[in-house]
């Protein structure tokens, strides 16, 4: 494709050489340039993409699209200066790959917590109606039933076009795609046309990135304010920023709710730790999932697919024989009856919607004795730390036993970390806290301290399969070394 094609209404700032020249390739990565390529020089938060434009040319580039141009511009290479180098490769993918997401109904789901169980069940709810989908989520993303293991919860804006191209090919109808507050700010969502946008809550998280909350509630309305007229807008009405992400959206404006008004209203029944009946739009429904944060994420996928034309009815049927996804209230069960629960919990507020979920079905067994919650819970390295103590806090107040531990220190010290977490234990609760840096010996003592009937969360990684340390990935699943320590219980 020509260079002029591909820089169709995109905003130039200036140019040096040929706007004729063949383009067969688009990277941001220098390391995949080839002959052909045009190669975009984005400014990360980690490096500068200008600072490989010679190694790209080297590797063969015919074309440079930067913010910055060099002193000395080669003349068999074409220079393009744009204000900004991340939005423009949006753009220019969408150019290249024919605008993809305008042939697919593409939804997006944003939110501090459930964007990938709402983004997964939805995916798995279109396929059970018939339909080819695809799926862009932390876990995994997924064209029908391939799966392709995801490095970012929002790929970059190249590799989702590619990706939506390759979902195209395969007949797929709608995608559902998670959409981070990161994503946002960082222009990976630019050129997507969205089919409408839906969101499920905002709390504390990622302040390590945004710096402050304020600017984290405008990274996700961000999201809203992109949507197109013809696009519909789905909110939480019972979030107190959910009215504050339809503000300045053109989209369709619709919510949901368990105890306000909305357009689509949900009222609970019956929660237990094998299901969760519901009444929606005077439906009376039992559903596989748990909890009251599943009943939004539920509210959430039944409004977006009865606003993408789909009978309620079949909708709430279909919806009624899903599984949550992997890692999300994941249940392992000891043959002694301790129930394990695995979730990917890593913010104060989906710790404790988890917690009081449990606490609601820690009632007295047969055996007269009040069940005890063990929490096994970390922070990750690299991350908001303003979190770490609130964790531990919040542990401490909705459990009887609490074990601190590491999750993905990453680049940082273990214990420097569990030191921030310490310090949000309460005095009072000094005596049922342990602190283990080893993740496998703190379930292991989990497992050791529990009682038949006793329920131990495992939270922070759910269903991740590794443990990442000093920079290093080792093989590491939560669910797995739960099983194995029940395995080995009462083993000498």
């Amino acid at each position: 494709m020509q260079l002029s094609s591909l820089l169709y209404k995109v905003p130039l700032q200036a140019t040096a050489g040929s706007m004729d020249t063949d383009v067969t390739h688009l990277t941001m990565d220098s390391r995949r340039v080839a002959p052909g390529s045009l190669f975009i020089a984005v400014r990360g938060t980690v490096t500068d993409g200008h600072a490989y434009i010679d190694k790209a040319i080297e590797l063969g580039a015919s074309a440079i699209l930067c913010e910055t141009l060099p002193d000395q511009t080669p003349e068999h290479v074409t220079f393009v200066q744009v204000a900004d180098s991340a939005r423009t490769m949006g753009l220019v993918a969408a150019n290249f790959y024919g605008h993809p997401s305008k042939k697919i109904r593409l939804v997006g789901v944003t939110g501090t917590n459930g964007k990938t169980s709402v983004a997964t069940l939805l995916f798995r709810l279109f396929r059970s109606l018939g339909y080819r989908c695809g799926l862009l989520s932390t876990v995994q993303n997924q064209i029908d039933d391939t799966v392709i293991p995801a490095t970012h919860t929002t790929p970059d804006a190249i590799t989702t076009h590619e990706l939506l191209v390759r979902m195209l090919e395969h007949g797929c109808t709608h995608v559902f795609m998670e959409v981070s507050s990161h994503a946002v700010v960082q222009e990976r969502i630019a050129g997507l046309h969205f089919a409408g946008g839906i969101f499920t809550n905002i709390t504390h998280d990622h302040l390590d990135f945004h710096k402050t909350f304020d600017n984290y509630i405008k990274a996700k309305k961000g999201f809203f304010d992109q949507l197109p007229r013809a696009a519909f807008a789905l909110t939480n009405a019972d979030d107190k920023r959910g009215a504050v992400m339809l503000q300045n959206t053109l989209a369709r404006k619709e919510s949901y709710s368990l105890q306000t008004l909305g357009t689509f209203k949900g009222k609970i029944l019956a929660d237990g730790l094998f299901g969760l009946e519901m009444d929606i739009d005077n439906r009376r429904v039992w559903f596989k999932l748990i909890g009251r944060f599943n009943a939004y994420n539920l509210l959430a996928v039944y409004g977006a697919a009865v606003l993408l034309g789909e009978d309620p009815d079949d909708v709430l049927t279909q919806l009624s024989g899903l599984m949550p996804p992997p890692g999300r209230f994941e249940q392992v069960i000891s043959d002694d009856r301790i129930v394990g629960i695995v979730d990917y919990a890593h913010t104060p507020d989906a710790l404790q919607n988890v917690l009081e979920t449990i606490a609601e079905f820690s009632q007295e067994s047969e055996t007269g004795r009040l069940p005890q919650v063990i929490t096994v819970v970390g922070c990750g390295g690299n991350r908001d730390a303003a979190k770490r103590p609130l964790m531990a806090e919040i542990a401490c107040k909705f459990s009887q036993r609490v074990i601190l531990t590491s999750d993905n220190p990453r680049h940082e010290e273990p214990m420097a970390i569990l030191e921030q977490m310490q310090a949000g234990v309460p005095p009072i609760d000094f005596k049922k806290t342990i602190t283990i840096e080893d993740r496998r010996e703190a379930i292991e003592r989990a497992v050791a301290l529990a009682q038949p009937h006793d329920i131990i969360l495992v939270a922070g990684k759910g269903h991740e399969t590794y443990q990442e340390i000093k920079g290093v990935k080792y093989d590491f699943d939560d669910r797995l070394v739960l099983r194995e320590a029940f395995a080995n219980r009462g083993k000498a």
